[in-house]
């Protein structure tokens, strides 16, 4: 399996591959400066907690190559991380990866920063693939021979450097030449699940079902699944998580119905200053997004319609939290994290 990549950087450029047109068209689009970066993380070219973080860093990168000479080239880039930081409220990675750059201001030279912050971002990029693929042999070792799994929204490659953090678990099982089916929930209104993950999973072979979210409860009940598992945006230090909007409902399922509930998601996901979920800031979307609905037509040109009448009045959080007590256990590239998770995770944190 080679997994699509959402993120390319060559010699200096910086390709975002844009999930807002998949699975119907692969365009890329060059950000040129940390104001394209923050604008192409906004407006959702691309999404997943990791893959902004690996996006921001890019981002940092540039605005130090194209301020090179500038004698004020910190002054910028801390303006410049301050604009990124802004363009998502609720994934920890994005500042997590910040400040990591912006450490290296600190104390790198001005002659130096731009290819060094390059280098960095790069290392960033590649210590995340490798993360996911520890995640997803810890997370394989957890489900039965042959498991059906059900996910959330986008965990994939798509959502992080290139390999995924609920779907590098899938992959690993795969990987082991074990069957694996997944149900992915299409994860209104932005329909990742339907657009994302089930084009993802198809590319690569492996089974995958597709149900609208509504249809969950039903195939509970018919004891379908195996195991939950999803990704993280956010883990609180007592395991609180927020991830994709929907997830809690999942999780009160599965806890009703006594299936494991899964949260796959690197370290740097893990936020140690936030104390709980009531503290997670949770962003507040377009209701366009509810209201509208875009497809293809028969001449191949994606269309959107309204389906909501004009004034009604729309609520978007993108996110919710699920209670670390809905949480089987927390998977992550250094080990596997259970109950009390105030005490595993923070266990996990002190050993980087």
């Amino acid at each position: 399996m080679q997994p699509v990549t959402p993120i390319r950087w060559t010699h200096g450029r910086l390709h975002l591959l844009d999930q807002r047109l998949l699975p119907h068209q692969e365009v890329w689009v060059e950000c040129l400066n940390a104001a394209e970066t923050a604008e192409a993380i906004r407006s959702m070219v691309v999404r997943g907690a990791p893959a902004i973080g690996i996006t921001a860093a890019y981002g940092l990168a540039l605005e130090a190559a194209r301020h090179r000479d500038d004698p004020s080239l910190a002054d910028r880039l801390h303006e410049a991380a301050a604009l990124l930081r802004g363009s998502r409220p609720t994934a920890v990675n994005l500042g997590w990866a910040l400040d990591r750059m912006l450490a290296i201001t600190r104390t790198g030279t001005p002659a130096s920063l731009p290819d060094t912050l390059a280098f960095e971002a790069e290392k960033i990029h590649r210590e995340d693939i490798e993360a996911n693929r520890r995640i997803g042999a810890f997370g394989a070792s957890l489900l039965p021979p042959a498991p059906t799994i059900l996910t959330h929204c986008n965990a994939g490659a798509l959502a992080t450097g290139g390999y995924g953090t609920a779907l590098g678990v899938v992959r690993a099982v795969a990987g082991e030449g074990r069957r694996v089916a997944v149900f992915a929930g299409e994860t209104r209104p932005y329909l990742q699940g339907a657009r994302l993950t089930a084009w993802e999973l198809a590319q690569d072979g492996i089974d995958v079902t597709l149900i609208t979210d509504g249809m969950a409860g039903h195939f509970f009940s018919l004891a379908t699944f195996d195991a939950v598992v999803v990704g993280a945006d956010r883990i609180a230090a007592n395991g609180d998580t927020a991830n994709k909007i929907g997830t809690y409902t999942l999780a009160v399922l599965a806890n009703r119905h006594g299936i494991p509930f899964y949260v796959a998601a690197p370290v740097s996901t893990l936020d140690p200053s936030t104390p709980d979920g009531s503290a997670i800031v949770i962003e507040e979307r377009s209701g366009a997004e509810v209201a509208d609905m875009s497809g293809r037509d028969d001449q191949g040109t994606i269309r959107t319609v309204r389906i909501a009448a004009e004034g009604t009045t729309i609520r978007h959080p993108a996110f919710d939290v699920t209670p670390a007590e809905l949480i089987t256990a927390i998977i992550t590239e250094r080990g596997i994290a259970r109950p009390p998770y105030k005490e595993s995770l923070a266990a996990f944190v002190r050993k980087g």
